[in-house]
């Protein structure tokens, strides 16, 4: 049996992975003065970026619809016997609802809430592809992949409050207070929803370093066959100062990957986040 694994585009794979693993990838959209672009396809993060520091306000995103994923899954059913696909929590779009939508027209497309974003989601897609190839049968894989949902674990640093300011997610006097003193908090998803852990202070570098032992440290609940370093447009060198450090702690394969657009707009540049399994 052919089974396509796809996911919308927040789960931040690479080009390389997505090719590796053979992923369809349906793409959510960025609002930019009235008009949508597709993430990673027609728009990526250095134009919001560009876009923002022009002073032009903020962009936004939205929901894949269920004509997109409508059109999505009927593409892949031409090709393939079943499709397994991943979505952003549903507690944080309504990309889930849509595709369940969607997939009533079809017997044969499963439909999983990762209860995560980004590489957290990434992870379990891998998961997914993985055991396609070794021929699992999709109702098992679904089955297995909703019940792994909760042991993703997915937190990022963040270098500024401006974007989530802007976009309505942190109040001004928050963010004021946190550029004030130097505060880098770590936005972490717990239950299918982000929240604030805890709050790092000094140059943000030496705060990701700082954050990446502590997220690891001491644990004996640690999957290590992958992790993931998932980051904004953050520094080469820091980037790999980070990656020396978590592949410190015995993980098979350390993986880096660029947040898409949809990441990107919440949380601007310089964001970078570890992201893993637990048993």
């Amino acid at each position: 049996m052919k089974i396509r694994i796809t996911s919308d585009s927040t789960c931040d794979l690479s080009a390389e992975l997505i090719a590796k693993y053979n992923i369809g990838i349906l793409p959510l959209y960025i609002e930019k003065e009235g008009e949508f672009y597709r993430d990673g396809l027609e728009i990526v993060p250095q134009d919001i970026y560009d876009y923002v520091g022009g002073g032009h306000g903020v962009c936004h995103t939205a929901a894949a619809n269920v004509e997109d994923y409508t059109k999505f899954f009927s593409e892949n059913l031409k090709e393939y016997d079943a499709v397994i696909h991943f979505n952003i929590s549903a507690e944080m779009s309504s990309c889930h609802q849509n595709a369940r939508v969607a997939a009533t027209d079809f017997e044969n497309v499963y439909v999983i809430d990762s209860r995560n974003l980004s590489t957290g989601s990434g992870l379990l897609v891998l998961e997914a592809a993985e055991r396609a190839a070794d021929g699992v049968a999709p109702a098992e894989i679904a089955k297995e992949m909703e019940e792994l949902t909760g042991k993703a674990e997915a937190s990022f640093v963040i270098d500024t409050l401006f974007y989530l300011q802007k976009g309505g997610r942190c109040s001004a006097l928050v963010a004021l207070g946190a550029n004030l003193l130097k505060l880098k908090p770590c936005i972490e998803v717990k239950n299918g929803a982000m929240g604030v852990g805890k709050k790092y202070r000094g140059k943000v570098d030496l705060c990701f370093e700082q954050y990446a032992r502590e997220r690891l440290e001491g644990r004996d609940d640690l999957r290590k066959h992958r992790v993931f370093v998932t980051h904004s447009g953050c520094k080469p060198e820091t980037v790999a100062r980070v990656k020396e450090i978590v592949a410190g702690y015995g993980f098979e394969e350390v993986l880096e990957t660029r947040a898409g657009c949809t990441i990107s707009n919440h949380c601007g540049p310089n964001t970078l986040g570890v992201l893993f399994l637990r048993k």
